[in-house]
């Protein structure tokens, strides 16, 4: 991550971002730049298995093996995003930051196997053009801060908001405790 973009951050939906489908939601940023930005929302969970409509693909999804609703952009299509071993640089493995990347879904698994260590399958995707992320930022929409890859790959996506913000050495760690419904507060 460079001064000039934020890929590899988490964007982290602030309370004052209250509607669907960001209300506490945590999205990755995937990529970052003058054009815009292309981010997944990592901790939303659907209720569909990925054998059921990526079958090549459900043995290389980590736990829960379900698809995740990655944004409201493009519903109907899929974006795989995976961790692959250090020394590796697979077919249809695109790097995002790290060793964390995207997986083009129409390469045949098998030539991914044994590279892949980790990886994720979202429908849709959250888009931004030129300035609009920077804007939201600026009036306070989204927290940034530094990802790790368990954010991506952990097996509690629903309670990866609260999680995020309370490892925070600044106020954001009292943001965590915000209560779900101000007004029963």
């Amino acid at each position: 991550m460079t001064a000039s973009t934020l890929t590899g951050s988490l964007l982290v939906a602030t309370p004052l971002l209250d509607e669907p489908p960001f209300r506490r939601s945590v999205v990755l940023l995937l990529d970052h730049d003058d054009d815009g930005a292309l981010g997944v929302v990592i901790n939303r969970a659907a209720d569909l298995a990925v054998d059921r409509v990526l079958p090549d693909w459900s043995t290389a999804v980590d736990e829960p093996g379900v698809l995740f609703m990655g944004g409201p952009v493009g519903t109907d299509s899929a974006l795989a995003v995976a961790e692959v071993l250090e020394s590796t640089d697979p077919p249809g493995w695109r790097e995002c930051f790290g060793r964390i990347g995207l997986v083009d879904l129409d390469v045949p698994a098998v030539l991914l196997e044994g590279a892949i260590t980790r990886m994720r399958i979202f429908a849709g995707y959250a888009g931004w053009s030129s300035g609009q992320l920077e804007g939201e930022i600026a009036e306070g929409a989204w927290y940034v801060v530094e990802s790790v890859p368990e954010d991506v790959f952990g097996h509690d996506p629903d309670t990866l908001w609260r999680r995020v913000l309370r490892r925070q050495n600044d106020q954001m760690a009292y943001v965590a405790t915000y209560p779900d419904d101000p007004t029963q507060n």
